[in-house]
């Protein structure tokens, strides 16, 4: 029987950027950097190499590189998952491999992409990443990117698994959190996606947050996080509603990544763009871009 301190995966995870350089290679002293500041802004740990990490335009090679400065940086005041999800099992055993070998806390995936499967193909796609590695293991359920939803049944199957410890769920209908919370219970850590929707993924059972917005605002998430702790609910539906506002103001911009890396510029963390075909920060939008900013450093100074 494995020991996993579950505590350790419970907080704010901000969904970690790639770092690049003004050339559009990953920048492992802007990776350092980008942990630093994340770390200082007390968030309980980080999520890399995943969506907002830009994963399917990385190789192997650079997600590795990503691992290893982040790790360095983050030491042990931070948890760290690890996407390993990759296009063949044969490139997600070497990222599993390497997240082990340099001390990252968990490994996380996505269902296989691109060819529809069969659920025991994908139990068995996730069981090699574990296997290899040896650390506990969430399943990252996002249907809609990746065309398939996790169903109970195969959560279930996965937790027979003792390395499973938990499911990032960013499926919309947050009824799903709770019967994720229910078929796993106290042992099992359910980890809130959809960022419009953290503080009724918490109400419905959520433990934790991981999110792709919460790199630019960690503050709000972090107070969130500390209004439901305290069970003051009517507080965490009005700064909900605030958040879920930018959110949509953000969207309303263009490419959600590419917004984002704007916002973090301004806000003294250049990371430069997002890779293509991801799409390209409009000149035109700078301006309003710089709005919300202002908006959400307003926001922050309100509640924080």
């Amino acid at each position: 029987m494995i020991n996993i301190d579950i505590e350790r995966f419970k907080g704010v995870f901000p969904a970690f950027y790639t770092a690049y350089d003004d050339d559009g290679n990953v920048d492992p002293e802007r990776t350092r950097k980008l942990v630093h500041h994340f770390r200082n802004k007390g968030v309980k740990g980080l999520y890399i190499t995943g969506s907002s990490g830009e994963c399917p335009y990385l190789s192997v090679e650079e997600r590795m590189l990503i691992m290893d400065s982040v790790k360095e940086a983050a030491g042990d005041d931070l948890t760290i998952i690890a996407h390993v999800g990759a296009a063949s099992t044969r490139d997600s055993i070497r990222l599993a491999k390497h997240a082990a070998e340099i001390g990252c806390d968990a490994i996380s995936s996505i269902p296989p992409i691109y060819y529809a499967m069969p659920e025991n193909a994908i139990a068995d796609y996730w069981t090699e990443m574990i296997n290899a590695s040896h650390l506990p293991f969430i399943i990252y359920n996002i249907p809609q990117n990746t065309g398939t939803n996790v169903s109970l049944s195969l959560f279930r199957k996965m937790l027979e698994n003792e390395y499973t410890i938990g499911i990032k769920n960013t499926s919309l209908p947050v009824m799903d959190i709770a019967q994720f919370k229910e078929a796993g219970g106290d042992n099992v850590v359910v980890f809130n996606g959809p960022d419009e929707q953290f503080a009724a993924g918490r109400l419905m059972g959520a433990d934790s947050g991981i999110g792709g917005t919460y790199g630019v605002m960690p503050e709000l998430y972090l107070k969130l996080d500390e209004l439901f702790r305290a069970g003051k609910l009517e507080e965490l539906s009005r700064l909900q509603r605030t958040v879920t506002s930018i959110i949509l103001e953000l969207l309303s911009l263009g490419g959600l990544f590419a917004v984002c890396k704007e916002i973090l510029s301004l806000q003294g963390m250049n990371i430069g763009k997002p890779r293509l075909p991801l799409p390209q920060l409009d000149p035109m939008k700078k301006d309003a871009v710089a709005k919300l900013k202002k908006r959400i450093d307003e926001t922050i100074s309100e509640w924080c």
